[in-house]
């Protein structure tokens, strides 16, 4: 054999490098593993570290974390179908920048996705609050799936308050110091909103309101962002409430002339909804507003799910100032007309 003809069977022999569709091929498979995998593995994870927490709370969260789980598996499956089916002929030919930014938002989307679910987990309510959950003597706990209702057991309740959570706390965390004060004979409405956010669920007190026209006074309120949501209700609302708790709160808008009761109860130690947060409120709100400050309070002891990162030193029990809490409330429903 001459040498020209082996040189042409050695390189006919040679593996024929992949064509720009196989690369283009390859290239979809592997992003599309990517994506459905890390769509996937954050589902799970969050599925099997906080599945209980977010169940008790708005079905929104947990739809949301299934869906995900679902996109990414589908992902998966179509990673597996690319792969099988292998290159398309002309794949490499179509346009290259709608490919670039479809896999580009694909990429922003998920990373968006999966940030928001992992920073939206709640604050899980403390294992003393989720057993009051069961009600206890003279109160009554319904679950729903928007909202938790305490009611008191002996007569109709003629005054009622629809509570907004804090940010990222699970709403099972307000139900033993909201117990207190139903059991003073008020209806109590406690909301679940979606992704335990309080600007979600605006106007969530009219579904409550709607639901029971026995009650003859409302007042609305809510801890943290959750009374900055329940004032926005409150000041377009005032044919219909009456009061506004604000527990470590401030108004979104100006209510002084809006002839509102206001309590407000806050925290001499909270480093989140500070006293000179509170001071600079007085403005927004009506001149008889009546003011509690728990002294050594932290923004953590409005609710019962533990520490919170940012706030302040306490210089008083979590018992004792919550104590405060509850009394300043129950006199302020107490003193709310009803005529």
């Amino acid at each position: 054999m001459s040498d020209s003809a082996a040189y042409a069977r050695g390189v006919s022999d040679a593996p024929t490098p992949p064509g720009p569709d196989a690369r283009t091929t390859r290239f979809a498979v592997a992003w599309s593993a990517l994506l459905g995998g890390v769509l996937l593995v954050a589902a799970v994870w969050l599925s099997a570290t906080s599945w209980s927490v977010l169940r008790a709370g708005h079905p929104a969260h947990l739809l949301t974390l299934v869906t995900t789980g679902v996109v990414g598996a589908l992902l998966l499956v179509r990673a597996v179908l690319l792969q099988r089916r292998g290159p398309r002929a002309g794949a490499a030919s179509r346009r290259r920048w709608p490919r670039v930014l479809g896999r580009t938002l694909a990429a922003v989307a998920t990373v968006v996705v999966v940030g928001s679910l992992v920073y939206l987990v709640p604050f899980a309510a403390t294992p003393p609050a989720i057993a009051a959950m069961s009600g206890t003597s003279g109160v009554r706990v319904t679950d729903a799936a928007t909202t938790i209702t305490l009611a008191p057991e002996s007569g109709s309740a003629t005054k009622g308050l629809v509570f907004q959570p804090g940010a990222r706390v699970d709403p099972r965390a307000y139900v033993p110091l909201l117990t207190e004060v139903s059991r003073s004979g008020v209806l109590v409405v406690l909301v679940k909103q979606p992704f335990d956010i309080g600007f979600l669920a605006v106007d969530a007190p009219a579904a409550a309101i709607a639901a029971h026209p026995e009650v003859r006074a409302w007042a609305v309120g809510g801890h943290s962002l959750g009374g900055v949501a329940a004032s926005s209700y409150a000041g377009s609302h005032t044919d219909t409430v009456r009061g506004l708790v604000l527990w470590a709160s401030y108004p979104l808008a100006s209510l002084a002339q809006s002839g509102l009761e206001v309590a407000s109860v806050s925290g001499s130690a909270d480093a989140l909804a500070t006293p000179a947060d509170i001071e600079a409120s007085r403005v927004d709100l009506p001149g008889d507003t009546a003011y509690t400050v728990v002294e050594g309070g932290v923004h953590a002891f409005f609710g019962d799910y533990g520490e919170q990162p940012g706030d302040g030193t306490p210089g008083v029990s979590r018992e004792d100032a919550q104590r405060e809490i509850t009394q300043a409330t129950v006199a302020f429903m107490a003193s709310l007309p009803t005529g």
